[in-house]
């Protein structure tokens, strides 16, 4: 970058229920658009946020991060109080700092965790209808459990990934899954260093299926060895779907 120019990163937080996912697009408002639309009207110059972590439509984020280049004078670390002015009430820019111009937010090494969110109840819980998938069917947690033990490790998510993604590889690294209850809430927690298109979503609509005792936990690590979309369950709804923890090589300070 030229001049006295500056990169700056963003953690950002959003709630997805209004948006077409991260990525801009043109057939939807989406939150790359919105940040820099926003950006570019507070810094008075054409801003380009580049983001970590491509969320689905319907996906919320407590911590995805956006890094962007600027000539702009205001502090680095100051630019989230700024931007936080302008932007609508459900996108937030949770803190900023300066980074070095050489910093390549695609090429660091990052570690992310989603949670998918579930109500399991006789009726649905309108409080935390845009937060989570509700189902009545009675579920079994201890067998979700069971069934995510066979997804840990490095795999061939194939089976797991929306049919068509455009991607160079999909063998995947899960580090940790959990699935726990409290209540009528039970929430699958998914960590790993990148996922495939909807993978989460069917990972979670997949142990749902053992959890109602429809599929025995030892056929997911059949589901997973068949390579195939078609033997996993259902791609579970976006909007129990959250990215809660992301981390940065480098970046501790910011999201360790």
């Amino acid at each position: 970058m030229n001049g006295e120019g500056k990169r700056v990163l963003l953690r950002v937080a959003y709630d997805g229920t209004a948006y077409h996912g991260w990525q801009r697009q043109q057939n939807g408002m989406t939150v790359q658009q919105v940040l820099e639309e926003t950006l570019t009207e507070l810094l008075q110059e054409k801003t380009i946020v580049t983001g970590a972590s491509r969320t689905d439509a319907g996906v919320h984020a407590l911590c995805n991060a956006a890094v962007f280049d600027t000539h702009a004078r205001i502090p680095g670390e100051k630019i989230c109080y700024a931007v936080n002015q302008r932007l609508p009430q459900d996108i937030r820019a949770v803190a900023s700092r300066e980074v070095s111009l050489d910093f390549d937010l695609k090429k660091s090494r990052t570690h992310k965790t989603y949670e998918y969110r579930i109500v399991n109840a006789p009726f649905p819980n309108p409080v935390k209808r845009l937060y989570s998938h509700f189902t009545y069917v009675p579920c079994n947690v201890e067998r979700m459990r069971t069934a995510s033990g066979y997804l840990v490790g490095e795999h061939d998510f194939r089976a797991f990934c929306t049919v068509g993604a455009q991607v160079e590889t999909t063998i995947r690294r899960v580090t940790d899954i959990s699935a726990t209850r409290e209540g009528e809430d039970i929430t699958i927690a998914v960590s790993g260093n990148g996922f495939l298109y909807n993978m989460v979503r069917i990972i979670a609509g997949t142990l749902l299926e053992v959890g109602y005792g429809r599929m025995e936990p030892e056929r997911v690590e059949e589901i997973l060895v068949s390579k195939e979309r078609k033997n996993a369950g259902p791609t579970a709804p976006a909007c129990g779907l959250c990215l809660t923890r992301l981390q940065i090589e480098g970046i501790q300070d910011l999201y360790g």
